[in-house]
């Protein structure tokens, strides 16, 4: 084991491969349906079900962090085999996540159970970027790096981080309370294609007329990326595997490479955007494990 461990949580929305080669530890969050049921996200695999079913619904499904439990859970036996644990969450501005997780090192802090060797980070993005600032995270520690080294390695991710989703529809951002700085455009009468980024909260980009037209701006971010050295991309869908496919077929040739990962959004995020999202970003490839 790396003298530093990463701990991330189910909204990064890493492959479990990738999950696995980079001896991550990810921590589910939640789904409520209504009142009389909670799953953890990470039980949630047949994305067809959930969707026919939050279409359906006279309200949508609520999400919730991870409790403090869950995080000790996943702490104590890292730090146990004598493990520093770098803990990196989804945004703040989106999810109690990151205060959870404190919460919780606070509390093996006072037990005298190694709390102070935690060091918990809002990544102040979600989805790919998360993912992205987490491989970063994970490379330095496989390469032998120190807490202080290994949360460098993250904020410089973060720094450089670029990450652009096309959706549908504003309408499950607005039902969900998610939609942010985009709220301006909810008033549009237009029959519009939002595209977003992540600063802490849900941010507009831009706006376009049709699928078409938000698939091609996707494509010229991607050179952007490549332009300014981002070759480390990486490719997020909900819903939408054929457009992800296209999208990273388009991508390998901007990029000339692989990409560091493709992915399905899953259902914490997608309660909130809804089906029909795909997005593109990355960061410099050399951040991120060989």
């Amino acid at each position: 084991m790396p003298r530093v461990a990463v701990v991330s949580d189910t909204t990064s929305y890493l492959p479990e491969d990738v999950v696995a080669a980079n001896n991550l530890t990810i921590v589910s969050l939640y789904v409520n349906f209504g009142s009389d049921r909670t799953v953890r996200e990470a039980d949630i695999h047949d994305y067809d079900a959930f969707f026919e079913e939050m279409r359906s619904a006279e309200r949508l499904p609520t999400t919730s962090q991870p409790s403090v439990g869950d995080f000790i859970g996943a702490y104590q036996p890292l730090l146990e085999d004598g493990a520093d644990i770098y803990s990196l969450h989804i945004s703040g501005g989106l999810s109690g996540t990151h205060e959870a997780a404190r919460q919780a090192a606070e509390s093996l802090a006072r037990e005298g159970k190694g709390g102070e060797r935690i060091r918990v980070v809002d990544s102040k993005t979600a989805a790919g970027g998360l993912g992205l600032m987490v491989l970063a995270a994970a490379a330095r520690a496989a390469a032998g790096g120190d807490l202080d080294q290994v949360a460098a390695a993250a904020d410089e991710a973060r720094g450089v981080l670029k990450m652009w989703f096309a959706i549908d529809t504003l309408e499950f951002l607005k039902r969900s309370g998610r939609v942010g700085a985009a709220s301006a455009w909810l008033g549009s009468t237009l029959k519009i294609k939002p595209i977003l980024t992540v600063e802490s909260e849900m941010a507009p980009i831009e706006r376009v007329r049709t699928s078409r037209r938000a698939f091609e701006r996707l494509v010229d971010y991607a050179r952007q990326r490549h332009e300014s050295g981002a070759d480390g991309w990486v490719v997020q869908h909900i819903q939408s595997p054929a457009e992800a496919e296209a999208l990273t077929e388009r991508c390998r040739e901007v990029f000339g490479c692989d990409p560091a990962f493709v992915s399905e959004i899953g259902a914490v995020l997608g309660a909130h955007t809804g089906p029909g999202l795909l997005g593109v970003g990355g960061v410099p490839r050399h951040l991120l494990p060989r």
